[in-house]
């Protein structure tokens, strides 16, 4: 959701990917069950209208192949998915939304640190664009209106933070575009279910557009 000035950042390693665009039978499960309700959160998660989402969009494992381990989150921008790989040619597939014109960008960083149901703290530069950001200046609890949604996960090169994040949104319909202010954001159900399978310390490559 933020943004300051971006530095384009280099991808170490080359990649192969090979997602398979709509192979429900690696694991898509049920849309219904999977973006229905959830319990057991300290705020009340919307069941998502999947059906106003092109179904490519909805979580799946796919064929993927990476040379990277087992656990790596991979984004491809252009396409709008999130892969987390599995290893044996398999990968966990997400519909992301991503950066606008001028917010994309790319390169490696590690997750350094999570949360549920973050707060959110808008940039001086965001402050000074959008008035109802400035608003935020002091941190906006979390919460169902709260921007980043129901979990965060927050991109660090080496100790100093990115201010990119991978988060959930209150925007369904964002997924599968390019209109945020440069963070990747996932429907809460599945920021949630990427939340639960993502350590501290994770290796996060996001591929140029």
């Amino acid at each position: 959701m933020q943004n300051v000035s971006r530095r384009a950042f280099l991808v170490g390693a080359p990649l192969a990917l090979a997602g398979c665009a709509g192979d429900l039978s690696l694991g898509g499960g049920n849309p219904s069950a999977m973006y229905g309700p959830m319990s057991g959160e300290r705020f009340r998660v919307e069941p998502i209208n999947y059906g106003s989402i092109d179904s490519q969009f909805y979580r799946q494992e796919v064929m993927f192949s990476s040379t990277e381990a087992p656990g790596t989150i991979i984004v491809d921008p252009s396409k709008h998915f999130l892969y987390q790989v599995r290893g044996n040619g398999r990968a966990m597939r997400y519909g992301v939304g991503v950066g606008r014109d001028g917010f994309r960008w790319n390169g490696q960083a590690r997750i350094a640190r999570k949360a549920d149901w973050p707060n959110w703290y808008p940039p001086a530069e965001m402050q000074l664009r959008d008035r109802r950001a400035a608003k935020y200046a002091g941190g906006m609890p979390g919460g169902t209106d709260n921007p980043l949604g129901a979990r965060a996960m927050y991109l660090y090169q080496g100790d100093k933070d990115t201010l990119y994040r991978i988060h959930g949104t209150t925007e369904p319909d964002s997924i599968g575009k390019s209109m945020s202010s440069g963070c990747i954001r996932l429907l809460n159900q599945d920021i949630i279910d990427l939340y639960n399978h993502t350590p501290v310390g994770t290796k996060v490559i996001v591929r140029g557009a």
